[in-house]
């Protein structure tokens, strides 16, 4: 984190809520408050942590991308 007032501070967040709000909460009509937040949810949970893409992970998944750093973690404690 960077000083009060640094614009790159927030950058992260922010482009998560675009993204959530883009390619879910604009699509649908909620009926009750409690849908929207288990649609949130899911989004979250379902598909943007386990099947979309993410350009920072070189194009892989968080699942994988976390899959991927805790397998070379245990390959490096296996080997000492």
């Amino acid at each position: 984190m960077g000083r009060t007032g640094v614009c790159w501070d927030n950058a992260a967040a922010e482009s998560f809520f675009a993204t959530l709000k883009n390619e879910m909460y604009y699509q649908q009509v909620f009926e009750t408050r409690g849908r929207a937040r288990l649609a949130v949810a899911e989004y979250i949970e379902v598909f943007y942590n386990r099947r979309r893409r993410h350009s920072a992970l070189s194009y892989r998944t968080p699942v994988q991308a976390w899959n991927d750093h805790h397998g070379a973690a245990e390959d490096l404690v296996q080997a000492a």
